[in-house]
């Protein structure tokens, strides 16, 4: 599946557009970890759940990034965090309060095709936390409510076209004209 989210991808960057891509977790990775930590503990600490199952949104990141570089097309992967996704301290379900999309904006200037690790971002205390649903910021971000959490960086004044795919990453095309 990663391959043939690496061709889609590198399809809409020959086309020339400038491309973010938001993953989820792989398959049954979540669901798995959750059940390693719930063998441990049987109520896990939030933010050690968060810490861990964040892991699962960075594998997927990592193994888009580096199927795209393979393929020839420049890509740089980031995490919440990185990616400037800052939310508020409820670990499991963080809500964003704002997005800094600087790294995200210059790697993009850059040519590069950019990979976010979904569901997750850095709180106003510098922890790792997860996000129950980007929606919000969505709406906040974008005038139409319907969009996905996947698009939530896209929708931060980054894109004009937008899309959502059910199980795919979201892609969209930077808008020109634009300050960071």
């Amino acid at each position: 599946r990663i391959q043939a989210v690496a061709d889609r991808v590198v399809r809409a960057r020959e086309g020339g557009d400038h491309v973010i891509v938001v993953v989820s977790a792989m398959g049954d990775t979540t669901d798995d970890l959750t059940a390693m930590a719930l063998r441990i503990a049987d109520v896990p600490d939030p933010r050690e759940m968060d810490m861990l199952l964040t892991a699962g949104e960075r594998i997927a990141m990592s193994l888009l990034g580096i199927a795209l570089n393979a393929r020839g097309c420049r890509a740089a992967s980031y995490t919440g965090s990185q990616a400037g996704i800052i939310t508020d301290t409820q670990h499991g379900k963080a809500k964003i309060v704002e997005i800094r999309p600087k790294r995200v904006v210059e790697a993009l200037e850059a040519g590069n095709v950019v990979v976010l690790a979904g569901f997750q971002g850095l709180s106003t205390r510098y922890e790792i936390t997860r996000c129950s649903s980007w929606r919000p910021a969505v709406r906040r971000c974008c005038s139409r409510a319907r969009w996905r959490w996947h698009v939530a960086m896209a929708c931060s004044s980054m894109c004009d076209r937008p899309s959502a795919r059910r199980r795919v990453p979201g892609c969209g095309k930077m808008r020109s004209g634009w300050k960071a």
